[in-house]
């Protein structure tokens, strides 16, 4: 077992020297078991009898009875079970586990297991709310006494698959001193820790997460994994085996958490001016079973409520509702691609009925340096946004094209969105919540190890945080190593979520690299500390939700032109152009690389992917019946990066990971708004949405 961790600790070298990558699934150990999920085919039931077969030798049942600890799974909240206990509440809820050395005999056996339910009715309307959030910025009563007028619509967006590579995956084992190592398909190594530390009631230095290579995330590998850790840790406690688990394509997207589906209700008041004078705004998002990320994922969507634009006066509140389907959870953007759709579309319905060109519309509210952000905080760096427009229009030849495109017998259109992302974690979220830390190790023979959690699920954290220590230094790249995370080595920097990874993990490296260098001394062994501090202008009041949300903001510009078909009803994406500011970038092939995958998931969630639920039973569970875009549906991209450095972040560096997905969906809905002369008010936008509105006057 030790040649285990030794071999993921040496995997960077393995890939160096053989080009080979080690996944969870490629990993082999003696005398390993298997174990497969029995869950609810139900959406919501009591379970009143479980009757088990007798079982051969080398054949074992875990489930909640087993659990040395608590039986939920450490997240904000403590409401999802590690296994169920006397109810499940979707479809797909772990009751148990069977474990053994065969594949086969244990599914024969979970077809044995007969479990007596009482069936209860299920919820799948968004009528519960567990989390209630509201802020409000200037006078909204005064704005919405006796304007021009007001203007209301509603918006809805669908569930969003991550459709990562890799599907979620763990190897468990004992260790003599009865510790529990875990290697898994994760973003979040301490995540995984922390819950089953607390699961298991274990001491810190009884439970050692391991990262090996992964293939692709999204969100989907933040705090889903911590359930299936839980589960084996369970396992491994009580048979004394190694175990593993790898999920097929079909449980994975059957079971794991999705982007949230959310209905937004925005209200404006507008002067005689046509300037926006109040917005009013309402999100509603689906949690599924259990709550999960759902409130944070709830703030990161009601800050974005004016994208990027500036609002004097708002009133914004969101709920999130419970319902009997699969929890739903962390995915690239978190909230804000459901917020800016939302506001994208708004802003030209708006200008639509005011009967003005949405271009001077939105301009008369583009956000500006030193302006109050949504939650009255300021956006204190410089913006750029006027030159990035003026750049994607002229690439794109957006002017030219939406004048052709009126003529509504052409079925083409053009859609521009205008969006910005926060980068890090939400309000106090880095320096009361993270606190993260970062070293640099320096040994006898001058080699410099980074010793933090972030984790390369294919973005190019490796590349990128090692770059910034290999320039500041100024010593060659062979002589600085950067191995996967161990949290038996490595200090926790945080999860890789919220475009931080760069900015913050980036930066703190930045600073410590400095220091080393300062101090250096030939052939003597160095470490160096650096721990992140929150810059002292930034203030966030949690409750009201006042305050910088973020420390930085990075910026982008989406044009999408399309096709639809006039008989089938299917749109054909013909271009799209990208103008972004991350600050300064740190590797420009990364950067485009994440533009370039960023931008078809967005706008494959504006008009592709379509997942839906029938009494809280997905239809859509494997990649043949769950559309993604391949290279086929993408059009051609084009992408220019603009610097605009933050002055905080490594070399100028600020987020990019999300910022290229959420502004996707808005772009690509305005385009087909304009091909067929109906407003778009739900994603995603499929044929048979587009032939409703075309044939009814309101849909």
């Amino acid at each position: 077992m030790k040649d285990i961790s030794q071999s993921i600790q040496k995997e960077d070298h393995i890939e160096k020297v053989s080009g080979k990558s080690l996944y969870v699934s490629d990993i082999k150990m003696d005398h390993i078991l298997y174990a497969k999920t029995v869950r609810s085919i139900h959406p919501k039931a009591k379970i009143l009898n479980i009757e088990i077969p007798d079982l051969p030798k080398d054949y074992f049942i875990v489930d909640y009875r087993d659990i040395p600890g608590k039986n939920h799974v450490n997240m904000i909240f403590e409401d999802w079970p590690v296994f169920a206990e006397k109810q499940v509440n979707y479809i797909g809820d772990p009751i148990m586990l069977v474990v053994g050395k065969n594949k086969q005999t244990i599914n024969d056996l979970i077809g044995q297991i007969k479990i007596e339910y009482q069936v209860l009715k299920p919820k799948f309307e968004y009528k519960t709310s567990v989390i209630h959030k509201s802020f409000k910025k200037g006078n909204i009563k005064k704005a919405f006494t006796k304007p021009f007028k007001t203007i209301s619509y509603t918006y809805e967006t669908g569930y969003q698959e991550q459709a990562y590579i890799e599907p979620q995956g763990f190897i468990a084992y004992p260790e003599e001193d009865g510790k529990i190592t875990l290697i898994g398909s994760i973003q979040c190594p301490y995540y995984v820790k922390n819950a089953v530390l607390k699961t298991m009631g274990f001491a810190d230095d009884k439970v050692r997460v391991i990262q090996p290579s992964v293939g692709g995330a999204f969100g989907g590998k933040e705090e889903f994994p911590s359930v299936m850790a839980c589960q084996l840790a369970v396992a491994v406690h009580k048979i004394g085996r190694p175990i593993k688990m790898i999920y097929e394509r079909e449980e994975d997207m059957s079971v794991t958490t999705k982007r949230h589906p959310s209905k937004i209700q925005l209200t404006a008041a507008i002067d005689k001016e046509y300037r926006i004078q109040g917005l009013k705004a309402h999100v509603a998002l689906d949690s599924g079973a259990y709550i999960g990320l759902s409130g944070v994922v709830l703030a990161r969507a009601m800050i974005a409520s004016t994208s990027s634009y500036t609002i004097d006066n708002l009133d914004i509140s969101g709920d999130v509702y419970e319902t009997n389907t699969v929890p739903n959870g962390a995915f690239r953007g978190f909230g804000a691609p459901q917020m800016i759709f939302a506001v994208e579309m708004f802003i030209h319905h708006i200008a639509k009925e005011l009967n003005i060109d949405p271009l001077i519309l939105r301009l008369m509210h583009l956000a500006k340096q030193n302006d109050l952000t949504s939650t009255s905080g300021v956006f204190r760096d410089p913006i750029i946004m006027k030159k990035m427009i003026d750049k994607a229009m002229e690439i794109s030849d957006y002017e030219q094209k939406v004048k052709i495109y009126q003529d509504p017998s052409v079925f083409k259109g053009i859609g521009m969105s205008w969006f910005l992302h926060g980068c890090g974690f939400t309000g106090s979220g880095e320096s009361t919540h993270i606190n993260a830390k970062v070293k640099l190790r320096k040994d006898a023979n001058d080699q410099v190890f980074l010793l933090v959690a972030a984790v390369d699920m294919g973005q190019g954290a490796k590349t990128a945080l090692k770059k910034i220590v290999v320039q500041t230094l100024g010593i060659p790249s062979q002589q600085v190593s950067f191995d996967n995370p161990d949290t038996d080595y490595v200090l926790d920097s945080g999860p890789t979520v919220a475009s931080r990874t760069t900015m913050i993990v980036g930066g703190l490296l930045a600073r410590a690299a400095l220091k080393l260098k300062e101090t250096w001394i030939d052939h003597q062994e160095m470490e160096i500390l650096e721990q992140y501090q929150q810059p002292e202008y930034i203030k966030w009041d949690e409750d009201t939700m006042v305050g910088d949300a973020y420390p930085a903001y990075s910026w982008g510009v989406n044009v999408v032109e399309v096709e639809v078909s006039k008989v089938t009803y299917q749109t054909k994406v013909k271009g799209i152009w990208s103008v972004y500011d991350v600050g300064k970038s740190i590797d420009d092939r990364l950067v485009l690389g994440q533009a370039d995958g960023g931008i078809a998931q967005g706008v494959a969630y504006g008009y592709l992917e379509v997942m839906k639920h029938e009494q809280g039973k997905l239809r859509q569970k494997t990649m043949t019946d769950y559309i993604i875009p391949t290279a086929v549906d993408m059009a051609k991209t084009e992408t220019v990066i603009m610097e605009n450095p933050y002055i905080l972040g490594p070399y100028g560096a600020k987020g990019v990971g999300e910022l290229t997905l959420v502004g996707g969906a808005p772009a690509v809905a305005l385009a087909i708004e304009q091909a067929i002369n109906k407003k778009v008010y739900k994603i995603p936008a499929t044929p048979e949405y587009i032939m409703e509105l075309i044939n009814h006057d309101k849909i």
